[in-house]
């Protein structure tokens, strides 16, 4: 029981201070840290040109998303056996709230997006290049209503890859459990292309990373879909179908619940079209799916410390 009440503490502290104080400084952010080494080995696995079939390409990079993943595990591991064993009782939810934390990024997702909004209120070209920030399509040519749409859409997928997975790992495996994922799910950002990204070939080099955040992210994807419906009080009808749409296993349930229960069209042109035919979003909508996804956050941090003592203390 004491195990189960530390980790719910430590889970509810983290998102305080990601409330309050927001993300750590980049020189000790872990996760810039895992994109630093990833980029360094990307430049040296993926092909500069187009092949067909690279196989060596695939095997080197799925192994080196192994040793780097088993270095992350033996580092995150180490963190929280020195929490539990060597600082008194008191101190250990305290830091390990400070050690999760950067894993999560509930804050800085909300603010990029309420940014996006206000830099498209001043002009189009601002709000595109804002957009940029957050999404790597090409946002040059971009309506304002296409605008709207990307940052409504991402503000749905990374509640699940930015607030929800990486707690409910932490509820499932602790520390470790955490930082995989946000490795995993690093990883996919910089590797998991079908094709030319910054220069490299990323097919075959980026189908590990790609498929490892897919398996990573299959659970935390639907719960999501799940807290947004709960956020809401409704259940977003049709959301299978719509949520299918989607060329990603995972990304599409929580952009189409997102667009069901504000009863907006979040589309990417050529790729998807979420709830087609509804209305388009205007930027009364941006701040009705920011006060969504603040109820979902809520609903989350209500329910994730009753599920830790509930699956640590109550099952066998």
């Amino acid at each position: 029981m004491s195990t189960a009440l530390v980790l719910a503490a430590a889970l509810l502290l983290a998102l305080l201070i990601d409330r309050l104080w927001g993300e750590p400084p980049v020189a000790c952010h872990p996760v810039v840290w895992m994109g630093r080494a990833l980029g360094a080995c990307g430049a040296r696995l993926a092909p500069a040109q187009p092949t067909a079939q690279d196989y060596k390409a695939f095997w080197l990079a799925a192994l080196a998303w192994s040793a780097l993943a088993a270095i992350v595990l033996i580092v995150a591991t180490t963190l929280q056996w020195a929490t539990w064993a060597l600082l008194p009782p008191w101190l250990v939810a305290p830091v390990l709230a400070l050690l999760l934390k950067p894993l999560l990024a509930w804050r800085m997702l909300h603010d990029e997006v309420q940014a996006v909004e206000r830099a498209l209120a001043q002009s189009l070209p601002a709000g595109r290049e804002r957009l940029s920030w957050l999404v790597s399509r090409d946002t040059s040519a971009l309506s304002a209503q296409q605008v709207r749409e990307a940052a409504i859409e991402t503000l749905a997928e990374n509640l699940s890859d930015s607030v929800v997975a990486p707690l409910l790992w932490f509820a499932l495996l602790g520390l470790p459990g955490a930082a995989l994922y946000r490795f995993a799910n690093t990883a996919d950002a910089m590797w998991g292309y079908p094709g030319m990204r910054s220069g490299r070939y990323w097919q075959w080099a980026g189908k590990w990373a790609a498929r490892a955040d897919d398996v990573l992210s299959w659970l935390p994807a639907r719960l999501t879909a799940l807290l947004l419906a709960a956020a809401a009080q409704r259940w977003p009808q049709g959301l299978a179908r719509q949520a299918r749409q989607t060329p990603s296993p995972n990304s599409g349930w929580p952009m189409a619940a997102m667009a069901l229960l504000l009863g907006l069209q979040l589309a990417k042109p050529g790729v998807y079209a979420l709830n087609a035919g509804a209305r388009a979003p205007s930027a009364l909508d941006t701040r009705r799916a920011l006060k969504l996804a603040s109820n979902t956050v809520l609903t989350l941090a209500g329910i994730a410390p009753a599920a830790i003592i509930f699956v640590t203390w109550i099952l066998p």
